[in-house]
């Protein structure tokens, strides 16, 4: 469940960066990174898996496990509608409804608008994939 939790963690980050991209959490732990060719890394540089450009994300033994759109929708490895994080921010489920929102400045906060972590320089629908959603 670690690998799978940080896998999502990890599809925050873009890959099309130049620099390692950081995930924290709300107490300001850092929890891990994708690096410049979109391998992701825990926080004790262990290899956890990939994104690639196109949006899909495998795990350490490259089994497909999802992947963010490029409008923002979201779908399981078998392509099953998860939700999708819209152009302001806003986060919704696959049933339409409000699950919090990614900031500009890249804090994360829930729907009761508590703040549960940050990136930095990190696209919204990334960050989204870490706090809001998780593939089976």
């Amino acid at each position: 469940m670690k690998l799978l939790s940080f896998l999502f963690i990890a599809l925050i980050f873009s890959c099309l960066q130049l620099n390692a991209q950081s995930i924290y959490t709300n107490t300001n732990s850092y929890v891990g990174e994708i690096r410049n060719d979109g391998r992701i890394y825990s926080n004790t540089n262990s290899y956890l898996g990939e994104i690639r450009s196109d949006g899909r994300i495998y795990s350490r033994t490259q089994s497909y496990l999802g992947e963010i759109r490029s409008d923002g929708r979201i779908y399981s490895r078998t392509q099953s509608y998860m939700g999708e994080v819209r152009s302001d921010g806003r986060v919704y489920s696959s049933t339409n409804s409000y699950l919090g929102e990614v900031r500009s400045d890249g804090r994360v906060y829930s729907s009761t608008n508590s703040f549960l972590g940050s990136g930095r320089n990190v696209k919204r629908e990334y960050l989204a994939l870490f706090f809001f959603f998780r593939f089976e």
